[in-house]
């Protein structure tokens, strides 16, 4: 690959001709939203969020800004801006990553294995501690109020930048981790 532009253009196109519905901002590369479903199988499975994407101009070799526009309850999820704690993106990525682990692998991870000890959302990470059963049941309800198919109309969210979230831990844990400072 010959330039950072030209893999920008590859992995958007390769995200785009998937199963995901890409809506771009502005009229570059560099900004964008995917419609991204919960994964089978998860407290987040009937969810559908619309999660921002902002690429660098050094992209592959700077991670991408990730961020769920609608509101979701989870540890390791900032719930005012969306910002995502996950060690791969803030931390450990690679220019081997591309778009499409962003979505088919990551999030996915990440809705299946939240990290209480290491949270963004301090009221959710508690709540699962203590309380498993209603920490389930208001992940379900912020499922059925933010993040059904026809809801995916732009939240009051701010326009920060959506993956440097505060995390605190320093476990070697490979998906939920903790950002650069």
């Amino acid at each position: 690959m010959s330039s950072p532009s030209k893999r920008r253009e590859m992995d958007v196109m390769k995200l785009m001709m998937s199963d995901y519905t890409v809506e771009m901002i502005n009229d570059g590369l560099n900004e964008f939203n995917v419609e991204f479903h919960g994964p089978k199988e998860s407290l987040y499975e009937d969810g559908v969020w619309k999660v921002r994407v902002e690429l660098p101009d050094a992209y592959p070799y700077k991670s991408p800004s990730i961020g769920f526009v609608n509101k979701i309850f989870h540890p390791n999820v900032d719930e005012l801006s969306g910002s995502v704690c996950l060690d791969v993106i803030n931390q450990s990525w690679s220019p081997m990553f591309d778009l499409l682990n962003i979505f088919e692998v990551f999030l996915p991870q990440l809705l299946l294995y939240p990290n209480p000890s290491d949270p963004l959302n301090g009221d959710a990470a508690s709540l699962m501690m203590k309380d498993k059963q209603q920490y389930e049941q208001k992940v379900k309800e912020y499922c059925e109020k933010y993040a059904k198919k026809n809801s995916l109309v732009k939240d009051e969210s701010s326009d920060e930048d959506i993956s440097d979230g505060q995390c605190t831990s320093s476990d070697d844990d490979d998906i939920p981790g903790h950002a650069d400072p």
